[in-house]
């Protein structure tokens, strides 16, 4: 198949016929810069062959914004030796010529031809999909698609393997897959296509393991039974013996000696505490009246050293009082200083609090002036707030209930239009003199009405006619507009206007009326944030403050002029330094005063001191108090000699008795006892549970119950190992014929195979490709490398899917089929070095077929060998020659 010319007509940009034309029979590069339309072209030629001529979902063909148009394809091609040429138009002329040599088709007699030939299918309704494109889809390559090979070599399946069998015979004859259908069926009946049960072998698989387990369950049961049994006879011999030994006793009268032993040894303990508790009061008391003879016994010493420290004190009082007049002086000058520098910042505070009143009084005079300015214009701005808000008040309407007016009115007028379409028109033109009645209303001359409703028109001297509207859809109508009329009337009711436009006018008016009030508001804000009262305030305020300024300013004297007066700065430092000075003087002052008082105190408590221990040192009191304390010591002394005996004595009769093992003791006997008790409990009650269990069990008939599962799991294998050898069987069955069914593959796909090795060769020199079943390419590999095809880069995907297309059109073109290649924007995404083996491949498959390559980068092809298309100069060709 060789397209010769290709015209397009009001599709898409082309509004004006453009012809492509003098196509090679070939490689065709045709180029042309973005929406030059490249696509449009390709799409019109698939529309040609896949849109049926009387779709109603090829809207995307139709000029922007011109609903009148009739896109028109024309194809001249040939085949065969004989010229074909197509016609086809959509949308607003419908229609499909294809003439073949002398014979003519039209219509769906055309379009059939046409797939027919070409090796594609229609849908039954809709759009054309990738699904119906069969041969076509598979060469004919859209923009941005070359990579994507698998959906396209599926849809066109079975196109490829009837050019296939027309090559090697009918290898993949439908008996023989018939056959594997059955025995795959079959064997998918009792495996999984891996080969796991399924089914009712699954089920029987699951049944005896089923059965198994119970089995082993039962066995365990009647293992556990006999268990039992010897337990129960052993338990009672223990529980027996245990009843009559009664060891728990013998415990317990040991518990009770060995507690009236630890009591005997806890009243030792607390006698043994009561006496530490003496001994030690006792050593307290010794330690008290030791201290108080030391005291005595060192009052002379006490005596010297109070004497030495009387004269270190007088000796420091002399010296404190001998710098008292040098203090006196210091302070005396330092509070001549402060008071002259005290009345030189005073007179420089007044001539700066002068100044700052002169200086407060012209800033008040200014804001009283702009608080004035401000009153007028927040009383101009009020007044106009006032009339903005009356004039608000009296247009006051709601705007969506004026807007679901409207939307009413448009619904009654609708409506009445509608009811004026569908009503019953009744006219009359009479003769002079001549009247009729329409429902008692006269009639004369001529005239028309519309009936919506039942109506009597009376012919004097005739009779009476009925007129009925005919139509469930009048009475609706009818009905629906009285509701509207109903609805209008109560809507403008309840808005109190008499019309639409009066609601709009007050809407239009209302909302006048709320933008002055708001602008007037910020005018308002602007000059009384507060509102006119605090404005007034503040001008009260002003003139408050003005009058005070006013009165301050006469009340502060101003300063003598004859007299200097520092800066306040000046004055302020010359303050601070005087008041230091001062600060430190009497500081000084008062710590020589402190140190004065302290050391008069200090010699007056010396001498006091001193007199104190001498009068003390000669007291008869002393002298008894010394005697007393003697004999106290040694009496506290021989007290303790004999406690720390009976202490010690004790201990040892403690410590022979160990406490703390009769402490375990009492635990261990407590334990025992508990353990002995707490053992018998529970072999009680194991007999118990024993005797109910093995009765239970008896009543089960576990060896009875047993015999029925083993029979039944004989009966289950039975059956399970029939189904296993069928599956077996099964499986073989369909692993030979698929075996032999690969084979007779093999050969079917050895055409498509080495024409893609040829391909192949040029672009991956010692590579592989291998065909699948489905004759989609599949596993790539070159050297060590394995893997997908899918798995390759983008580019590679591109340009192996492209390989791929042209053997599949050497594989239809050895069967006799048809073959047309259009590449639309491929391999963008290859290097220069793979662009350079494709640009062989695509020269080389040139010389079989025809293809159609457009592309936007013709420096990229400038070397493929044949001269370029420019649709951009051709479609400026057309213009020109429709100009002239």
């Amino acid at each position: 198949m060789k397209l010769q010319r290709l015209r397009v007509e009001q599709l898409r940009q082309f509004r004006k016929p453009f012809v492509l034309d003098d196509l090679q029979p070939g490689l065709n590069l045709v180029h042309g810069p973005n929406e030059s339309g490249k696509s449009t072209l390709v799409r019109a030629i698939r529309a040609a062959f896949f849109e049926r001529y009387r779709s109603t979902a090829v809207d995307d063909l139709r000029p922007w914004g011109d609903s009148a148009a009739a896109p028109t394809i024309e194809l001249d091609f040939e085949h065969q030796g004989k010229r074909w040429r197509l016609t086809k138009s959509f949308l607003q002329r419908k229609r499909c010529d294809l003439t073949v040599g002398t014979d003519i088709y039209s219509e769906d007699d055309a379009e059939e031809k046409l797939a027919e030939l070409l090796g594609y299918q229609y849908p039954k309704r809709g759009v054309s999909k990738a699904e119906h494109w069969g041969i076509p889809g598979l060469l004919w390559v859209e923009q941005g698609t070359g990579q994507d090979l698998e959906q396209s070599v599926e849809h066109a399946g079975d196109h490829l393997k009837s050019a296939l069998n027309s090559l090697v015979g009918e290898v993949a004859s439908s008996g023989g897959d018939e056959v594997m259908e059955v025995v795959r069926a079959q064997r998918d009946t009792l495996l999984t296509g891996g080969g796991k049960p399924r089914g009712d072998y699954l089920q029987l698989d699951k049944d005896r393991a089923q059965y198994q387990q119970d089995i082993a369950e039962l066995n365990e049961r009647i293992v556990k039974y006999q268990e039992q049994v010897d337990r129960l006879g052993k338990l009672t011999q223990e529980f027996d013996r245990t009843e009559t030994e009664r060891p728990w006793e013998e415990a317990q009268r040991q518990l009770e000696n060995t507690r009236e032993r630890y009591q005997q040894v806890e009243r030792l303990e607390q006698q043994q505490n009561q006496e530490k508790s003496t001994l030690a009061q006792l050593q307290q008391n010794h330690r008290l009246l030791q201290q108080n003879k030391e005291h005595l016994e060192g009052l002379s010493k006490q005596l010297a050293a109070r004497n030495k420290e009387l004269n270190n004190a007088e000796r420091a009082l002399n010296l404190a009082e001998q710098q008292t007049p040098a203090i006196a002086n210091r302070l005396m000058e330092a509070r001549t200083a402060y008071e002259l520098a005290d009345k030189q910042v005073k007179l420089a505070r007044l001539l700066e609090a002068r100044g700052r009143l002169e200086q407060d009084l012209r800033r008040l005079e200014q804001q009283q002036q702009a608080l004035n300015q401000n009153l007028s214009k927040a009383r101009e701005y009020q007044q106009q707030v006032d009339q903005a808000r009356q004039q608000a008040r009296e247009n006051r309407i709601d705007g969506a209930e004026v807007k679901r007016l409207k939307a009413t009115e448009h619904q009654l007028n609708e409506e009445t239009i509608r009811s004026r379409t569908i009503a019953t028109r009744l006219s009359w033109q009479l003769e002079p003199g001549a009247s009729l009645s329409l429902n008692h209303d006269p009639l004369e001359g001529e005239g028309e009405k519309q009936l919506l409703e039942e109506s009597s028109l009376v012919i004097p001297g005739v009779g009476t006619l009925g007129i009925t509207p005919g139509g469930e859809e009048l009475a609706s109508t009818r009905r629906k507009l009285a509701t509207l009329e109903q609805t209008f009337n109560e809507q403008l009711k309840a808005l109190g206007v008499d019309s639409v436009a009066q609601a709009e006018h007050r809407l239009s008016a209302f909302e006048t009326a709320e933008r002055a009030l708001t602008h007037a508001e910020e005018l308002l804000k602007s000059v009384a944030p507060g509102g006119i009262d605090p404005l007034l305030a503040q001008q009260s305020e002003a003139g408050r403050e003005l009058q005070t300024a006013k009165n301050q300013l006469q009340a502060t004297p101003e300063p003598d002029q004859g007299e200097s007066v520092p800066g306040l700065a000046e004055a302020d430092a010359a303050f601070t330094r005087a008041g230091a000075s001062l600060d430190k003087a009497e500081s000084d002052e008062r710590k020589h005063q402190a140190e004065l008082l302290t050391r008069k105190q200090a010699r007056d408590n010396a001498s006091a001191e001193w007199q104190r221990l001498a009068d003390e040192e000669q007291s008869p009191e002393r002298q008894q108090q010394l005697r007393q304390l003697s004999d106290d010591l040694a009496s506290i002394e021989k007290q303790t000699a004999d406690l720390e005996a009976s202490l010690a004595s004790r201990e040892r009769d403690i410590r022979e008795a160990r406490p703390d093992l009769l402490r375990q003791d009492i635990e261990r006997y407590q334990n025992t006892i508990n353990n002995l008790r707490q053992t018998q409990e529970a072999r009680g009650r194991e007999l118990r549970d024993i005797k109910v269990r093995l009765e239970a069990w008896g009543a089960e008939g576990l060896e009875e119950q047993l015999n029925e599962k083993q029979a039944e799991f004989e009966q289950c294998t039975r059956r399970y190992q029939e189904l296993h050898r069928r599956a077996q069987a099964l499986d073989l069955l369909l692993t030979l014929l698929t075996e032999k069914r690969q084979a007779l593959t093999r050969r079917l796909q050895a055409p498509l195979q080495k024409h893609l090795n040829h391909y192949l060769s040029v672009l991956f020199p010692q590579a592989t490709l291998e065909v699948d079943e489905q004759l989609r390419p599949g596993t790539f590999t070159r050297g060590s490398e394995l893997g997908q095809m899918t798995e390759l880069s983008f580019g590679a995907r591109e340009q192996m899917g492209l390989i791929s297309r042209l053997a599949y059109a050497d594989l239809l073109r050895e069967a006799g089929r048809p073959t047309l290649v259009i590449l639309d924007d491929t391999l963008v995404h290859s290097d220069n070095e793979r662009l350079e083996d494709m640009k062989r491949i695509l020269f080389d498959a040139a010389s079989r077929h025809q293809i159609l390559l457009f592309t936007c980068h013709p420096e990229k092809w400038q070397d493929l060998g044949v001269p370029p298309l420019d649709i951009q100069a051709l479609k400026e060709g057309v213009v020109g020659e429709t100009m002239g």
